[in-house]
């Protein structure tokens, strides 16, 4: 023990590493800027944009852009030991007017009304060592709104509540306003050479989505976790690697859902989220692994697998004795296919996904295509895998091309909603358990995509840009998740009720001095708003149900200290 200390002291006084400093998710509009500058060829640096936050030590400085201007150093020694940098504050709020509009905004809740997060900061390395200090102040109206309606039938109630008992995603966070200290953003480290380890409460986004990671995004706050990572890419001779092994703690939201406690048949419904051992809200050992590889025959190609585990403490703890498990420390790296289960029983209580994506990056023609393909339980084998592929899958498609006079077009398209496998063999939908009854969910917000389960999505936007301002139109639609409306309406062969959403975009960013600013409008039509259709025996059969309109509107500022 003795001898390893000293290692540690040893390497702490003598090495002169790079340290481990990133452009967070709250600043995800400049993340997406620094994207947009490797298509335009100004920046073309072998960083995948497959792992998110990024780190400042791989974007390169280009003619209208320095990432050391929003970093400055206040104090550094001599001999660069020490370094002192103040981070820039930043500023994010929303403002939603008839329901929450709710997608990929860290610790902010669904909320109606207005919202907004403020979060300075500052970065110190000393060595190897880097601590991150990123507070954020949190502050929601949660006003109230119209949710789930008392109106639909009592069967259609039992649906709905069945779905809630696997998955911890509330209609709303309680009945008061929210006024809140969270760690945000922050983090200690130590990195050597190109490997970093630490502690962090940092947002992380896997994989090359801009709209829907189905894997892991920032669109519920961040997670208590131990992170292994690469800062930057490790070149050999057959290309460059990146990882993450992210090791957490997933926490329950403690709020109840609309109606919960609906008596229906001489029974409850919703029943309250229970281990197996009888504790309530039981926190869950989260870890997960994204890879991703560049081959170096292939520039500007990056393909990656993703694969996480989820279970509840008792069981990670061994406290479910009855069952035959021994701890596992490293869950991500066993049973890929359920042939190599030691018991069915203890691996069903075992939530997990995993699948492949890729990114390619086409220099020449100022464009990029990716996509993501993964599956939300296991196979049973290689075979299962070849046979029944569109079994629990769910994937995103997107491109990104820069054309002349600074325009840029983007297209993503996201597909959550089961398959027609589930007539044969149910898979449950994306981010709900059987048996995990928080589903993948952080304090009541789906840690994968924003679109949450059952949901599909298409987005295209345009944007014009003259260096870091740009004006962007965007039109989206969402299929508000069909499995729970296919679930809840097959019986009465009820096609007219299906939610979608059209949503207008208009977003706007300038640099004015020393802010960086984002403006957000989006105009939502809702069609039959929550499933809702009043029943006539007079009127047509195929009429409109409740149609609602909203306003969502946006800010995100970057407030430079130094210029």
């Amino acid at each position: 023990m003795r001898k390893l200390s000293f290692f540690f002291i040893y390497i702490l006084f003598t090495c002169n590493l790079i340290f481990s400093q990133n452009i967070n998710l709250n600043q995800d509009f400049l993340i997406n800027q620094i994207r947009t500058s490797q298509l335009e060829n100004l920046n073309f640096t072998d960083y995948s944009f497959n792992f998110r936050n990024i780190q400042v030590s791989n974007i390169k400085d280009y003619d209208y852009f320095s990432i050391k201007k929003f970093y400055p150093t206040i104090f550094s020694t001599k001999n660069k030991k020490l370094i002192l940098k103040l981070l820039p504050l930043d500023y994010v709020s929303e403002f939603s007017s008839h329901h929450p509009y709710n997608r990929n905004n860290g610790s902010l809740i669904p909320n109606r009304g207005y919202q907004q997060i403020i979060s300075p900061g500052f970065f110190i390395k000393y060595g190897p060592l880097s601590i991150n200090i990123k507070p954020e102040f949190l502050y929601a109206e949660n006003k109230s709104f119209d949710g789930f309606p008392l109106s639909h039938y009592p069967v259609i109630w039992v649906a709905k509540l069945s779905q809630f008992n696997n998955i911890d995603i509330p209609e709303r966070f309680g009945n008061k306003s929210h006024n809140e200290i969270l760690l945000g953003q922050s983090s200690v480290k130590l990195t050597f050479k190109n490997i970093s380890i630490g502690i962090s409460n940092e947002n992380i986004w896997w994989g090359p989505s801009l709209r829907n990671s189905i894997m892991m995004s920032n669109h519920a706050r961040g997670f208590k976790h131990i992170t292994i990572n690469t800062e930057k890419p490790i070149k050999s001779k057959i290309g460059s690697f990146e990882f993450q092994l992210v090791t957490g703690r997933l926490e329950p939201s403690r709020y109840l859902p609309p109606n919960h406690d609906m008596i229906f048949q001489g029974r409850s419904i919703y029943i309250p989220k229970i281990n197996q051992v009888g504790e309530v809200d039981d926190w869950r050992f989260f870890q997960g692994l994204n890879i991703s590889f560049s081959p170096s025959f292939i520039k500007g190609f990056y393909i990656g697998f993703i694969r996480w585990t989820q279970m509840y403490s008792a069981l990670f703890e061994g406290r479910y004795t009855w069952m035959n498990y021994k701890t596992n420390y490293l869950p991500v790296f066993s049973n890929l296919f359920r042939k190599n289960d030691i018991s069915v029983d203890t691996e069903g209580q075992i939530d997990q996904a995993a699948g492949m994506y890729f990114r390619w990056v086409w220099e020449d023609s100022k464009a990029e295509i990716y996509g993501e393909f993964h599956y939300n339980d296991s196979k049973q084998n290689l075979r299962d895998l070849l046979l029944d592929s569109d079994h629990a899958r769910g994937f995103t498609l997107g491109l990104q091309k820069i054309f002349k006079q600074n325009l840029k077009f983007s297209w993503e398209w996201t597909q959550l909603q089961q398959t027609s496998s589930r007539l044969l063999r149910e898979a449950g939908s994306w981010y709900r358990h059987s048996y995990v009854y928080h589903g993948y969910t952080n304090y009541g917000e789906v840690l994968g995509a924003g679109i949450g389960p059952g949901s599909n999505s298409q987005y295209l936007s345009i944007t014009k840009f003259d260096k870091l301002n740009s004006l962007t139109l965007a039109f989206e639609i969402i299929d508000q998740d069909n499995d729970f409306f296919i679930s809840a309406f097959e019986n009465a062969k009820d096609y007219r009720r299906y939610w979608k959403d059209y949503n207008f975009h208009i977003y706007y960013q300038r640099q004015l001095k020393n802010f960086l600013a984002r403006i957000n409008f989006i105009y939502s039509r809702n069609l039959n708003y929550q499933w809702e259709l009043e029943d006539s025996t007079f009127d047509p059969y195929y009429r409109p149900g409740k149609d609602v309109n909203n306003l969502f509107i946006g800010l995100n500022l970057i407030y430079q200290f130094f210029k």
